[in-house]
């Protein structure tokens, strides 16, 4: 199933390293970090988990980071921060699922995410734990209908609430913008697949 996958990815423009742990993927992400050149977020639990946000957060080799996260900031410079994230260099993000035929399916509620796959970025990079590889579209609908946008809505709602809020985050709210990328220019997209179940 990984190696049809992968090449199907491959047939498909995508460029695919293929590692065992998070941490050999957090070092292969460092190498994309070179002096000076700007990146962009999308959200991506793991992103997150295997150490590559924080790491980001330190603004290694002088990047600029377009940190749509940092705390304390107005929601208009988040979105300001997303905007330019939408023309940086390097865009670093992950994917809710991947066909066996070599397609990436996402939803995402801003659109950011999904539109930086498309077209902007000079550089994708998205880190996909092997749990994200489905048959075909239609389990990739549903891997994010019952598993993403479910943990993700129960993940939002339960952050609304710590910070005093009502809950509010629904179906609507956290995935409203479906994408199927089945190929991009070879060498825009790197996905650094993961033999581990990381992220939603």
């Amino acid at each position: 199933m990984v190696e049809k996958t992968i090449q199907n990815l491959e047939k498909n423009g995508f460029e695919v390293i293929h590692v065992k742990t998070g941490w050999e993927a957090f070092d292969i992400a460092k190498k994309y970090l070179t002096k000076g050149i700007s990146v962009g977020l999308g959200g991506s639990t793991t992103v997150a988990e295997i150490g590559l946000l924080d790491y980001l957060q330190t603004k290694p080799n002088g990047i600029t980071l377009f940190n749509q996260y940092e705390k304390g900031i107005t929601m208009e410079e988040n979105t300001n921060r997303r905007r330019q994230g939408l023309l940086a260099d390097l865009y670093i993000t992950g994917c809710n699922a991947i066909t066996q035929d070599g397609e990436l399916v996402n939803a995402d509620g801003s659109g950011n995410r999904v539109a930086a796959q498309i077209f902007g970025p000079k550089k994708v990079l998205l880190f996909v734990g092997i749990n994200k590889i489905v048959p075909n579209v239609t389990a990739a609908h549903e891997r994010i209908r019952n598993v993403a946008a479910a943990k993700n809505i129960e993940r939002m709602n339960k952050k609304a609430i710590e910070m005093g809020k009502k809950p509010h985050y629904d179906w609507n709210s956290i995935a409203n913008k479906f994408t199927l990328i089945n190929g991009d220019t070879p060498g825009r997209t790197t996905i650094i697949l993961i033999d581990e179940e990381l992220g939603y």
